[in-house]
Formats: C-alpha cells, sequence, structure tokens
C-alpha cells in the first residue's frame, strides 16, 4: 500500500462518520500480508484465520491509541506477531504444539491449504526448529522481503541484531539441509 493511500486511511479512521468504511480497506488490504506472516508461524489454515480475526479485533478496538510514530502496516505487523506469538505460547503450556519432525509433517500435509512439495516441508521443518527470534526475523525478510528498518520497529531491535539473528538463521538453515540430504 502507499503512503499517501496508508495515510489517507489514518485520517479517515480519526473520523467517526468514515471509521467502519476505511477499517474495512484497511482489513481488505492488510489480511492477505498478515496472514502469510501468521500461517508461516502457525502452520494451520484455521489458527491462522482465528489469529488474524483477533489482530483486526485488537487493532479496530485500539485505533484510538494509535499515534502513527511509525507506519499503519508496521502496527499491524506488530499486533499480528504479538498475537501469534501469545497463541503459539498457550498451546506450548496446554502441550498442544508437538515440534518433532513428524508433527510439522502430519499438520502441513493434513492442512487442505498446503500445497507444498518435500523440500518445502523440510525447509519449514528447518525454520520450526530455529529459535524464535531468528524464526521470526527469517521469516519475515525472507519470505515478506521486510527491511531491517522496518522489522527493528516492530521488533522493538537494532537493526545490528536483526542482521545477526538472520544470518544465523540462514547458517542453521544451511547446516540443517547439508546433514539431511
Amino acid at each position: 500500500m502507499l503512503i499517501e493511500e496508508e495515510d489517507q486511511i489514518i485520517q479517515d479512521l480519526k473520523q467517526a462518520e468514515r471509521r467502519r468504511k476505511a477499517f474495512e480497506h484497511l482489513v481488505s488490504q492488510y489480511s492477505p500480508q498478515l496472514y502469510r506472516q501468521i500461517r508461516r508461524m502457525v502452520y494451520g489454515h484455521d489458527d491462522t484465520n482465528d489469529i488474524l480475526q483477533n489482530t483486526f479485533i485488537k487493532a479496530w478496538t485500539n485505533i484510538e491509541s494509535f499515534r502513527g510514530d511509525a507506519r499503519l502496516s508496521t502496527w499491524l505487523y506488530k499486533i499480528a506477531l504479538n498475537e501469534t506469538l501469545n497463541f503459539i505460547h498457550r498451546e506450548k503450556e496446554m502441550n498442544a504444539i508437538d515440534t518433532t519432525d513428524t508433527s510439522i509433517a502430519n499438520r502441513l500435509m493434513a492442512d487442505e491449504y498446503f500445497d507444498g512439495d518435500e523440500t518445502e516441508l523440510q525447509l519449514q521443518h528447518a525454520i520450526s526448529l530455529l529459535p524464535e527470534k531468528q524464526r521470526i526475523v527469517f521469516q519475515m525478510k525472507y519470505y515478506e522481503e521486510m527491511r531491517y528498518e522496518e522489522m527493528s520497529k516492530i521488533l522493538d531491535t537494532s537493526i545490528g541484531a536483526l542482521k545477526a539473528s538472520y544470518h544465523h538463521a540462514v547458517k542453521k538453515i544451511c547446516e540443517f539441509f547439508n546433514n539431511n540430504d
């Protein structure tokens, strides 16, 4: 979305009579990107949709507190990331998430929306083995092609630390593939 278009949505969101229409536009514009971001971390379509819905509910209820310090897209990505991490932590606490080789493969293959091949399954498994911070940084950089500056705002981390996390993640993924040939 263009910055000018985002600025217009922000202005419309601040006006009560235009808020609902502007928010509908916001949802239609950002749903695909946020869905992909969440899906890469959660692996299940239904859970992804629930988290996406929670993201937009949280954005709607907190739109008045949006100060404009960052882009609207950055704010939404941060909400989606927090909602996703909260979901993952809740699931881990309930012992509902199993991160073994077969669990990730089984969940992806069982999902009717997964259209990947064996290499994609291996990549997803390698990503799942990364520490949380490296996994998030890798997914944002590799899949979303997000700039380090934007990631820095979303993750509240220095650009140098993000570059190091990405470098370590790539190295670990390469090692995973080298060891699993």
